[in-house]
């Protein structure tokens, strides 16, 4: 993967990976399920599908919109926008079937690129982590050798241009002049990382932390005080953060500073899992996340919340027994027959 994994490097590791599937043999009594990102392999993988005579199934499977992504992130320039999107319109017009992870992806494709709507499905992403029992706040800080005595608000994933992160740097800055009892903690990587790290250098509420396993990550999660989601102002609809599948499966508070009408503060407010706040804000960042830290009761109430949109609305056999029942549609559509495995489907887990 190039670093920084962004502009012309990451669109030659995606021509790359697009390169060795250009010369991939589709069998034709299969349906073949395309992830997007990354868009421009996808397309390639779409154009040597579509040139197959006797072509499989295609289903594409939309994580983020890169068309929106660029013009809310202002990426790129008028005429990358508009090849990005002529590749977008291609890849989505071209699949049997197009799952978005959100009803107002579904809304969008449908809107802005003509797709007919019986060829659009909503399915959402749902956690990597198996259900587990709560883990104690103090022991995973133990575990992890994180400081037990002040606030701790933790943000995890990618750190790139959509999210923002420099409001999180600048409110832990905040943090230091004001003597707050709160540390920001940020773990993971992503093609803004080094820059973040410059821009925090001498502050010392807040503290970078490498990607984790999937147990260690999971006691990052629960040392928490509040889990953050930050996006960049301007950043409404592009993308769901994958972050909040496993925030709600935590059982811990989790405060949004988004836009107040975007897919990541719906989401938050749907589950009742939290707080929500404007994007681009430093200061009420800060305070909120100290109010929502310290305040026992109603974070408990937050996040057993979210705990139980995750039960309920976001469990992967749900989401399993939907693709299962998409790929057979497509397959049947296509005149073939796909053999039926529900057991092997259902153990299948997608990790983002």
């Amino acid at each position: 993967m190039p670093r920084p994994p962004r502009g012309l490097r990451r669109l030659l590791s995606e021509v790359s990976l697009g390169a060795r599937l250009l010369f991939c043999r589709f069998e034709a009594d299969s349906v073949v399920v395309a992830v997007s990102p990354a868009l421009f392999a996808t397309a390639m993988a779409t154009a040597r599908i579509r040139m197959t005579p006797r072509r499989p199934g295609l289903v594409v499977w939309i994580q983020d919109i890169y068309t929106l992504g660029m013009v809310e992130t202002k990426e790129g320039g008028a005429w990358s926008t508009a090849v990005t999107r002529a590749v977008e319109k291609f890849v989505l017009r071209a699949a049997d079937k197009v799952i978005a992870i959100h009803p107002r992806f579904g809304d969008y494709f449908i809107r802005e690129f003509e797709l007919n709507p019986a060829r659009v499905e909503v399915i959402r992403n749902w956690t990597h982590l198996e259900p587990a029992p709560v883990i104690d706040k103090q022991d995973a800080r133990l575990a992890l050798g994180w400081p037990a005595d002040c606030l701790l608000a933790v943000h995890t994933g990618n750190m790139g241009a959509k999210q923002g992160l420099e409001n999180v740097v600048q409110a832990a800055r905040l943090a230091d002049e004001r003597g707050a009892p709160i540390k920001f903690i940020l773990v993971g990587d992503g093609g803004e990382r080094e820059s973040l790290e410059r821009l925090a250098d001498g502050i010392e509420r807040i503290q970078f932390v490498d990607p984790l396993d999937k147990e260690a990550y999971r006691y990052a999660l629960s040392a928490a005080d509040c889990l953050i989601v930050n996006e960049l102002p301007g950043v409404s609809t592009m993308a769901v953060p994958s972050k909040l599948t496993s925030y709600f499966d935590a059982a811990r508070p989790i405060l949004a500073a988004t836009d107040l009408d975007g897919i990541a503060a719906g989401e938050v407010l749907q589950a009742g899992a939290g707080v929500v706040v404007a994007a681009g804000d430093p200061s009420t960042l800060l305070d909120t996340a100290i109010s929502l830290s310290g305040d026992a009761k109603r974070a408990a109430a937050y996040g057993e919340a979210g705990r139980r949109y995750r039960t309920g609305t976001l469990s992967p056999d749900v989401a399993m027994a939907a693709f299962e029942r998409v790929i057979g549609e497509v397959a049947a559509e296509r005149g073939r027959s796909v053999a039926q495995s529900p057991s092997r489907l259902r153990r299948l887990r997608v990790e983002r």
